[in-house]
């Protein structure tokens, strides 16, 4: 049996798990991070793209941001269309030069994974964690298997930022959390396609078809979405009907949706779902392992990686000071953010997705709502300032 001691034990090889160990390096604490999936998988599977300031500032810091800066596109506003007519929401003007940056979760991802292991970073692939144990005592472990042979790690504190399938949160006391959650009765079908950005900044837009995301992903590759009723199938959408469709959802006056070879499709269902306690005695949960968010709001990775930020505070002190007091905190700290991404993303989702009959009194409602961030710059603000993230003091 393979067994590795360390002080954090990390599972899960995502943007959670790799930001945590890099910053932890940074203040001279070891950690090991278990993924039980391959290199080559972790890196592929698109996600994400929109890098609120918060997280790309934190990327500067750890020295993490050479390529996302030189590569990223930095966005200084967003589009919204509401049945043909187009507003523009300017972030820097709006929240004192915050901005956002598109740059690909899976890019993140190869990005911090060169860096830990030309580090001597300790990553080990196709190395499912089995159980947590012990982790209510000073000395937890991580059973894991890694090529056929069982293994252990030995660590004072436990890392999960597994995922919402991994073993973390199972892993939680019984009855130690509330769940919340809302499934909305539509999903996202998805496309990366090779055709330059016939937008400089994203478009979002509601339609009386349904809802359409103009996104990117480089000079090069667009990022669109589609709203599509929940249960559909990819095989109901060939290449000229998704442009077809497109078009006309994303349609404005002097506006032309340019189209390209797609060479990536797929569906993805639209929930809300998180957990009220995010740890128990020496286990701590980041990311989608304790919360989940429609992509409407671009807040899953950055959540993330604003929880990755609590745990390090906490495990500093400790480790500096011999105080649990941070860790102690670590489920309120995060708390504050979650809960108000939730509210961001449920509000862009509720806005911009047909949810009742075209002229209905929820179309109404949503009608009044764009009307208002159309004459109010305090409402465009309050967007503006949710979208880039708030700063980390907002929350003290």
């Amino acid at each position: 049996m393979k067994t590795i001691k360390t002080q954090v034990g990390i599972i899960g090889a995502g943007p959670a798990g790799l930001t945590l160990a890099h910053w932890l390096k940074k203040h001279g604490i070891e950690s090991v991070i278990l993924e039980h999936r391959s290199r080559e998988y972790v890196q592929a599977r698109v996600r994400a793209g929109l890098l609120e300031q918060n997280t790309v500032d934190i990327y500067k810091y750890l020295g993490l941001a050479d390529r996302l800066l030189r590569e990223g596109q930095e966005h200084h506003g967003v589009y919204f269309n509401f049945d043909g007519q187009r507003i523009r929401i300017p972030f820097g003007e709006l929240t004192g030069g915050r901005n956002i940056t598109i740059y690909g979760q899976q890019e993140v991802v190869k990005d911090l994974t060169d860096a830990w292991l030309a580090g001597g970073g300790a990553l080990y692939f196709e190395a499912p964690a089995l159980s947590i144990e012990g982790f209510d005592t000073a000395h937890p472990i991580i059973q894991f298997e890694y090529e056929g042979e069982p293994g252990v790690i030995e660590c004072d504190f436990v890392a999960a930022c597994d995922g919402f399938h991994g073993i973390g949160r199972k892993s939680l006391p019984k009855n130690s959390f509330q769940e919340y959650s809302i499934t909305y009765p539509f999903g996202w079908l998805g496309i990366l396609a090779q055709v330059a950005p016939s937008s400089e900044e994203l478009v979002y837009a509601y339609h009386e078809n349904g809802f359409a995301l103009h996104s990117l992903r480089s000079s090069k590759v667009s990022r669109l979405y589609l709203q599509v009723e929940d249960g559909e199938q990819v095989e109901n959408w060939p290449d000229e009907r998704i442009w077809e469709e497109l078009s006309v959802r994303l349609g404005t006056e002097g506006w032309s949706l340019q189209s390209g070879p797609i060479f990536e499709k797929s569906i993805t269902p639209m929930r809300s779902y998180m957990i009220d306690n995010m740890q128990s005695e020496r286990l701590f949960l980041t990311g989608d392992a304790a919360h989940i968010v429609p992509p409407t709001g671009g807040k899953g990775l950055n959540l993330a990686v604003a929880d990755v930020k609590h745990l390090v505070d906490g495990l500093v002190d400790f480790y500096q000071n011999n105080s649990m007091r941070g860790l102690e905190d670590y489920t309120k700290n995060a708390l504050k953010r979650i809960w108000r991404a939730q509210d961001f993303s449920n509000f862009m989702t509720t806005l911009f997705h047909k949810q009742a009959e075209h002229g209905s009194y929820t179309y109404r409602l949503q009608k009044a709502k764009f009307d208002y961030i159309r004459c109010s710059k305090a409402y465009a603000t309050t967007i503006a300032e949710n979208y880039v993230g708030l700063p980390f003091e907002a929350f003290i």
